[in-house]
């Protein structure tokens, strides 16, 4: 079993270099992706995504053929875990200016699932904010400073996850998932138009149809009768609290967990392990 490789283009690389823009400047993409039994069912989800964020980017993909290989051989018999992909422009020199037909120097690194979280989660109203940049919104770039401040409010407050809002006080997401919201019989997800990132199992709830999208407004949450966070490595997961706010079990978060799980049995016990 592999556990991680670097390369340049095709070429086995030692090391990421220190001319290397995804260190010097965040100018890169990744992608963090479910295993299960061997493969990674979401894999053309991640693809897409790092493609379009790639081409947003300007930043060159490596060969298909030879990224799918290297991921299905990374995959190959590992009954769970977590692949990580990073996608970086490739090295150049001082100052922001992209150098010309760089070559992409990217990476994959193999981890075990992550500690199981509650069934429901205390979450903390964070106080950082996500800044609007459209340039950027949607994308799973390299900076992540913003979910690295949220993030060490959240242990600070001895919570699970956190709520993350942008400059206006709408809630986007939270810090590693994308939010859910059960209003007027209907699940909702905020637009990502403005920040965020566009998660891949958000994307398939949206094209099931078990999800719309819709901008949220500052005190939507008031309305909510339960909320669930979101991302492809846990699955769906239910919020019991937001600051002193509790949910109580809704039935359509059980309905949405079951129709996740029958598309991707990965996702039948959503937090245990996962």
């Amino acid at each position: 079993m592999m556990a991680n490789a670097v390369f340049a283009g095709r070429a086995r690389v030692d090391a990421v270099s220190l001319a290397n823009r995804g260190l010097q400047y965040g100018d890169g993409l990744f992608e963090t992706m479910r295993v299960d039994r061997g493969g990674v069912p979401l894999w053309p989800r991640h693809l897409a995504r790092l493609r379009d964020g790639a081409r947003r980017l300007g930043i060159a993909m490596p060969e298909s053929g030879f990224l799918d290989a290297q991921v299905a051989a990374f995959a190959h018999g590992v009954e769970g875990g977590v692949l990580k992909l990073v996608l970086t422009r490739g090295d150049g020199g001082r100052g922001y200016a992209p150098p010309v037909d760089a070559v992409p120097v990217w990476s994959l690194s193999l981890h075990p699932l992550p500690a199981p979280m509650p069934r429901a989660l205390r979450l903390h109203d964070c106080t950082t904010r996500l800044a609007i940049q459209p340039a950027l919104a949607g994308l799973k770039h390299c900076n992540r400073l913003e979910q690295v401040l949220a993030r060490a409010e959240v242990e600070r407050a001895g919570c699970d996850e956190g709520l993350v809002r942008d400059m206006d006080g709408a809630p986007v997401c939270a810090t590693a998932a994308n939010l859910l919201l059960h209003v007027d019989g209907r699940w909702t997800t905020p637009r990502l138009d403005r920040c965020g990132v566009a998660g891949v199992l958000r994307g398939w709830l949206l094209e099931a149809g078990l999800v719309q999208e819709a901008p949220v407004a500052r005190n939507a949450l008031e309305a909510a009768e339960a909320l669930a966070l979101c991302n492809a490595v846990r699955g769906i997961l239910p919020v019991a609290s937001l600051e002193a706010r509790a949910f109580a079990p809704h039935p359509a978060m059980d309905d949405l967990q079951e129709r996740l799980a029958m598309a991707f049995p990965m996702y039948a016990n959503a937090g245990c392990g996962a």
